[in-house]
């Protein structure tokens, strides 16, 4: 059996995204990461988180000290406390779209690189046995659809996600990890036009088991 970490922001965790959701969070069976394990048989650590971006400090949020939703920033930590780790996925880039960071394709890009580095560099760990870091999967969010309340936030973000897919598909294949376009596979159809319906978050989990079992 494998483990799988799976490293994304709220479309990770399961965010609800319906008119009126019963629960803030989707139930196993309907967040890809559980999908995805399911088909597979594998174990799967969740580690996604409501805003994290991929290297960026979000100084709206000082519960969090501010770093505490910069995805490279946690990274380290985490990858060391699930070792053994034999896959790595890596899902982010959409908060990095938010018109207060003005960050360009390019920029999310590397930020989606430094998060690939960070994985791969991360070896044995603190204090652990294990004596190689994961494989590691990259994966490109899917464009934006119609905002309801998180146009403003997000003023400018379609035309930035619209560059995104060819991008990271360049990183991938410079640091010589798996990639997958989202956007082939599903569109952001939830009701605010940034997270997923139900439906959608089963369907990128089977598209994800095939990806991981096809080369992993």
């Amino acid at each position: 059996m494998r483990r799988i970490l799976c490293y994304g922001d709220s479309n990770t965790w399961g965010f609800s995204s319906v008119p009126e959701p019963p629960a803030p969070r989707y139930a196993r069976d309907s967040r890809w990461p559980c999908v995805m394990a399911e088909i597979l048989g594998d174990a799967v650590v969740e580690e996604g988180l409501n805003g994290r971006t991929t290297d960026l400090a979000d100084p709206t949020h000082p519960e969090l000290f501010g770093a505490g939703l910069n995805g490279a920033a946690y990274l380290p930590a985490c990858l060391a406390s699930h070792l053994p780790l034999d896959l790595v996925i890596i899902l982010l880039g959409t908060n990095d779209l938010k018109a207060m960071y003005a960050r360009t394709p390019l920029r999310i890009a590397a930020g989606a690189l430094l998060l690939v580095e960070i994985a791969l560099g991360i070896g044995p760990g603190i204090g652990t046995p294990y004596d190689k870091s994961p494989d590691v999967l990259l994966v490109c969010p899917p464009k934006l659809g119609a905002m309801s309340h998180f146009g403003e936030m997000f003023a400018g973000g379609h035309a930035k996600a619209e560059a995104l897919a060819p991008l990271y598909g360049q990183v991938a294949t410079l640091a010589g990890v798996g990639f997958l376009d989202a956007g082939l596979h599903i569109a952001s159809d939830g009701a605010d036009g940034l997270h997923w319906s139900a439906e959608t978050q089963r369907v990128l989990g089977r598209a994800m088991a095939e990806a991981v079992g096809g080369r992993f």
